[in-house]
């Protein structure tokens, strides 16, 4: 049975992209929400940020400001809350060790979520650009395991408006399309505040505890061919259909720049082998889908009318896997 409690959340990296929609998602369920986030004062903070925090606090988030190198202010910060929910940065995934650090020392928190949120990194090889990345994942898995420290984690699977907007580009009405190898390979793309409700609810389940989530939601499984089939039915146009083959991606992801073969890295996996898809779900995952039979959510179709008569989320950069 699913817990009842209003357990407090304490977010780290809640000013981000997708960190944004767990702290709304948070309030609104009705939890005690916290973000600890780096000084304003640190440089490189932009106005959009400051702004975004007066956000939160105008809806009820406490906002704590800290480094992550400040260990005794974190653990301070975590004995006020329940639940830890990471959703820092692909360049901070490894700073996430100083999270598990706090945790420990703290000795209080009921549920660690690490930046996870896209693919179930242990179940899938990548070419080496993105298996690197996929492997420092792994290490704060291992290193949570090891620490003792009851966890969720969670395979969001592809960030819906955020893939439209790479793969559709809504915003500039062009005539092509780009599709990577055939096209066919099936995919996952789940709506960002989706995502972030799901999350919340998963972080403070019991059921959940210890277990590996994963966002499998039925509506949303989808083929780039068929994706931009059903745009175009939309939308009354015709795409013309422009193939990068799965050959010249691999080549790509050897001959571009670190970390500039990520992105290539990662749309081979997800977008041409179909990663997502490719595995089968253990008797043990926590499939939202199908353990939350009573929550409703935003299906592909219903995100491209978003798209069509909505205010989707604009063109961003985030690390989506």
């Amino acid at each position: 049975m699913e817990g009842d409690n209003k357990w407090k959340i304490l977010f780290f990296g809640g000013t981000g992209y997708i960190g944004k929609f767990m702290v709304r998602a948070s309030v609104s369920l009705g939890h005690p929400t916290f973000v600890y986030a780096r000084p304003l004062s640190t440089h490189g903070i932009s106005p959009a940020n400051a702004k975004l925090r007066d956000e939160f606090r105008g809806i009820g988030v406490t906002v704590l400001e800290g480094e992550l190198e400040e260990h005794e202010k974190m653990v301070s910060a975590m004995r006020e809350v329940d639940v830890v929910i990471s959703t820092l940065p692909y360049p901070l995934v490894p700073a996430q060790l100083k999270i598990i650090q706090a945790i420990k020392a703290a000795g209080n928190i009921k549920r660690f979520l690490p930046s996870e949120f896209g693919c179930e990194e242990d179940r899938i090889t990548a070419l080496p650009p993105f298996q690197a990345f996929l492997d420092k994942k792994k290490c704060i898995r291992r290193a949570i395991e090891a620490a003792g420290i009851p966890y969720t984690y969670v395979s969001a699977n592809c960030y819906g408006a955020y893939f439209i907007n790479i793969l559709l580009r809504p915003y500039e009405h062009e005539d092509t399309v780009i599709v990577y190898g055939t096209g066919d390979a099936k995919s996952v793309f789940n709506y960002e505040k989706d995502i972030a409700r799901y999350t919340i609810r998963v972080s403070c389940d019991p059921r959940a505890c210890n277990r590996i989530a994963i966002y499998r939601l039925p509506k949303n499984v989808i083929s780039q061919n068929e994706l931009i089939s059903l745009w175009e039915m939309k939308t009354g146009r015709s795409l013309k259909r422009v193939h990068v083959s799965e050959e010249e991606l691999v080549e790509l992801s050897q001959t571009l720049p670190d970390p500039e073969n990520i992105p290539v890295s990662i749309i081979h996996s997800i977008l041409v082998k179909g990663d997502l898809m490719r595995y089968d779900l253990k008797e043990d995952d926590f499939e939202v889908s199908t353990m939350y039979l009573n929550m409703d959510y935003t299906s592909i179709d219903q995100l491209l009318d978003i798209f069509l008569t909505g205010n989707p989320p604009p063109p961003a950069m985030a690390a989506f896997a």
